[in-house]
């Protein structure tokens, strides 16, 4: 069995998680809405990735809605003491499936209340705050307001962790000013690169950086550059992209997403894979060259 471990291991909250988790927002339906295509296939994914010693999830309540979280319950509860389940909360979808903004204090404590009953817990070990000033993409803005009621959530014993989603540098600075932020959270892949410097701010300090859509998102990458480095090594084009984001910085945790267990399979294996350095500056190139998808 593919031995994840093998990518180190980082702090998250009061834990110390291995480098490569999972993400379960593909496990929903089609647009990250309604039910599974394959209900049992879902649990099957889920049971795979902790028996492969994945024991960081990442999920949400507005994924489906409600419907990763109660797969996640279905499959894995009662929870392995190891494993750390990670939420997010600060949007909501409507009845096409459309993202909305959702941090009033009213709607988070909302959101932190549904994810607590669909995953059969008693406390979050970590909640990610989603900021939604714009839906597509970090925006300039206080997150004052919004944080101060999730930190009001933690003292009263709900929440161990907050970390922080879809920010500006600025706002994680202002964020480490009302409390403790134990992670962030943005898009950062091989082609987009606008978090370079937040990753090494955040890794001096000690804090992780969680990024999402490693592999493209919904245009996945797709480099003649990397097709031919991953040729080399023996390895899939995707499993080169997550073998390079773990060697990029280690306070880097990867969460990728699959509704596959074969996939789930092929994106662990890249936990063994060794980025040369000679391999290094062609994968760093292909930010500034660009992809197509």
């Amino acid at each position: 069995m593919t031995r994840i471990n093998q990518a180190g291991t980082f702090r998250l909250g009061s834990r110390s998680v291995n480098r490569l988790g999972y993400g379960a927002m593909q496990l929903a339906g089609p647009g990250v809405f309604g039910p599974p295509r394959d209900h049992d296939a879902a649990l099957s994914v889920l049971r795979e990735a902790v028996a492969a010693g994945v024991d960081h999830i990442d999920t949400s309540d507005f994924y489906g809605p409600h419907i990763t979280n109660r797969l996640i319950r279905e499959a894995l509860a009662p929870y392995s003491a190891n494993l750390t389940l990670v939420t997010k909360i600060g949007a909501q979808r409507n009845g096409t499936g459309a993202w909305l903004p959702a941090f009033s204090r009213e709607a988070l404590i909302q959101a932190v209340q549904d994810n607590l009953r669909n995953l059969g817990l008693d406390v979050l070990e970590v909640v990610n705050l989603r900021i939604m000033l714009d839906v597509h993409g970090p925006a300039e803005g206080s997150i004052e307001a919004p944080l101060a009621a999730l930190a009001e959530l933690q003292q009263r014993g709900l929440v161990r962790h907050i970390g922080l989603s879809n920010v500006t540098q600025a706002q994680v600075a202002q964020g480490r000013g009302i409390c403790e932020i134990v992670c962030v959270q943005n898009q950062y892949n091989l082609a987009h690169r606008g978090d370079d410097a937040l990753i090494d701010s955040l890794a001096r300090d000690g804090i992780a950086y969680v990024p999402f859509f490693p592999l493209g998102g919904f245009s996945p990458l797709q480099s003649s550059a990397l097709s031919e480095a991953a040729q080399r090594l023996g390895a899939t084009p995707m499993q080169l992209a997550l073998a390079w984001l773990l060697r990029r910085s280690p306070n880097i945790l990867l969460i990728p997403g699959t509704s596959s267990v074969a996939h789930l399979r092929e994106n662990l294996a890249a936990a063994e894979l060794r980025v040369p350095d000679e391999i290094m500056p062609v994968l760093d190139r292909i930010a500034v060259e660009g992809v197509t998808g």
